[in-house]
């Protein structure tokens, strides 16, 4: 599926203020199977999850929505926070009447659904989370192996720079997180660079990723909240991802031992777009109210 007809899909919403990108798959009311709310991560949107969100859909709602400063949603200029994205999200849910989901976290995703985590136990988000699927991302920070231009970025004001980096420059930066082996989505990812230029979001990625401030500041509060939070929780990780590492998972799984963990062997920091069909598997492993907890070092 093409940027256009991901577009089509969807509609736009007007959420605490700011226009939002939204995208709603599959049977809305399930008596066995709860709305799933995908959150995207940097500097992407949920356009991530074209390869998977029809297998995701195929028993359930899917909620998919671009984080503003994203995607297809309002590209303001202004200081964005993880605080921020988390109200978004839950005028999201709250306007779709959701009482009761699954959450699919990636990268800055985590940690948004981190501080909605943390507002669910402190009773600030009336919603069930009943199961949580997590993916790659920095969730214990001091591990991570942040790029060079993630660096130059935080290293820069937190202000619109005049020119941001291309298409063809965006789209050799995810590629360079992918494994070698993922030759077709590292191949694939014109129109994610597309959707991060659209607007002039290439122009505000030094604004977008201070969410990595954020989480600095208050990792006890989203990383805690992830490894504490009650709900079922398994962990989807590409092995080869060259920042969110996976020694990561193996400190999480020891800090929350009743975690179900599949390791993807030879994929990379997209698990969805380079391994569509094993993240598909493991997902319905983790979510599926039949499925088996054993967990598995690659999933195929």
């Amino acid at each position: 599926m093409g940027t256009d007809e991901w577009e089509k899909a969807g509609r736009r919403r007007h959420l605490s203020g700011v226009e939002i990108f939204t995208l709603e798959m599959g049977p809305f009311e399930d008596e066995l199977y709860e709305p799933l709310l995908v959150i995207h991560g940097f500097p992407t949107s949920s356009f991530d999850y074209r390869l998977v969100a029809g297998g995701l859909a195929k028993n359930r709602k899917v909620l998919l929505l671009d984080l503003p400063g994203f995607g297809l949603s309002a590209k303001p200029d202004m200081r964005y926070s993880v605080e921020m994205h988390a109200d978004i999200v839950m005028a999201y849910v709250s306007e779709l009447g959701v009482t009761a989901l699954s959450l699919m976290t990636h990268d800055m995703g985590d940690t948004v659904g981190g501080e909605l985590l943390a507002r669910h136990t402190e009773g600030r988000w009336p919603v069930d989370v009943k199961r949580r699927v997590l993916t790659n991302g920095s969730i214990y920070l001091e591990m991570a192996h942040l790029t060079d231009g993630q660096q130059l970025l935080l290293a820069l004001p937190d202000e619109a720079v005049a020119t941001g980096p291309d298409r063809t420059a965006l789209a050799a930066a995810l590629a360079a997180t992918m494994a070698a082996g993922s030759t077709a989505a590292r191949d694939d990812l014109a129109g994610d660079a597309e959707l991060i230029c659209r607007e002039g979001g290439n122009t505000l990625l030094t604004r977008t990723i201070r969410y990595v401030e954020d989480r600095r500041r208050a990792e006890d509060r989203y990383t805690g909240a992830i490894e504490n939070h009650p709900s079922r929780l398994g962990v989807i990780w590409g092995s080869e991802d060259p920042i969110a590492v996976r020694e990561m998972t193996t400190r999480l799984v020891q800090r929350r031992p009743d975690a179900s963990l599949f390791m993807l062997d030879g994929v990379g920091h997209y698990p969805m777009l380079e391994a569509p069909d094993e993240f598909l598997a493991a997902t319905s492993r983790i979510l599926d109210p039949d499925a088996s907890d054993q967990a598995s070092d690659g999933v195929g």
